[in-house]
């Protein structure tokens, strides 16, 4: 059923469109100064109307966000190789959603102290979640862009939130919030490059695979096991 590829494709393009709405209104509405530098989300979001936005916004992505994490952990069951990383991940993912959707019900302003810990939470278990999804990714003919692609996002995300954190310790906040914003695009690609794969679903099971699709999949395990036998 290629229809479960628009779960991480509606995911991607109702964040990215959302959190620049936010921005965009938090501009109009002159509650930031782009004079006085880049705002960071959290502070695009800290007032009305916009606060309302991004606490919706969060919200609706966190729930699509569980979705995806529980399609992706069934259909890696599915196929029965490397449990303990899958569990791992499905763990990270269930903790990074929670901290997306405390980020957007305590805004920085009010509940610094508790927003800052879903962030901890959004950020850090989400890179962690996807850095073991990169692990979990089976080269198959028709998608072999995915892993590098996937590798590539999180080479960037890791590098850009070290950055953000360096930078908004020496005094660049506004450089750190460009990382910000950056870093949660790359976030948003990550989720969408999942479309590369549960268009393979079959049925209602995500367990399932069509079974051309589960042959090749067989067949390039296969493939990764001798290879790394013989290395």
């Amino acid at each position: 059923m290629w229809q479960w590829a628009l779960l991480p494709l509606g995911l991607a393009a109702f964040g990215t469109v959302g959190i620049w709405i936010v921005f965009a209104t938090a501009v109009f509405n002159r509650t930031v100064d782009l004079a006085d530098g880049f705002p960071s989300i959290s502070h695009c979001g800290a007032y009305a109307p916009q606060r309302c936005f991004l606490s919706q916004i969060c919200s609706t992505c966190s729930v699509l966000a569980l979705w995806i994490v529980v399609l992706r952990f069934k259909q890696v069951s599915g196929r029965g190789i490397r449990r303990n990383a899958n569990i791992a991940s499905f763990v990270l993912g269930l903790i990074s959603c929670v901290g997306l959707s405390i980020v957007g019900s305590f805004q920085v302003t009010t509940f610094y102290s508790v927003h800052l810990l879903g962030a901890f939470l959004a950020f850090f278990l989400g890179l962690a979640y996807f850095w073991i999804q990169l692990f979990l990714t089976v080269p198959s003919p028709d998608r072999r862009w995915v892993e590098p692609a996937r590798a590539t996002c999180c080479f960037l995300c890791t590098g850009l939130i070290i950055a953000l954190g360096v930078l908004y310790n020496t005094g660049f906040p506004s450089v750190a919030a460009m990382c910000e914003w950056a870093f949660v695009m790359l976030i948003f690609c990550l989720f969408g490059l999942f479309a590369a794969e549960f268009r393979h679903i079959d049925g209602r099971d995500p367990s399932e695979q069509n079974p051309a699709v589960a042959n090749e999949l067989g067949v390039a395990e296969t493939y990764d096991y001798v290879s790394h036998a013989l290395s």
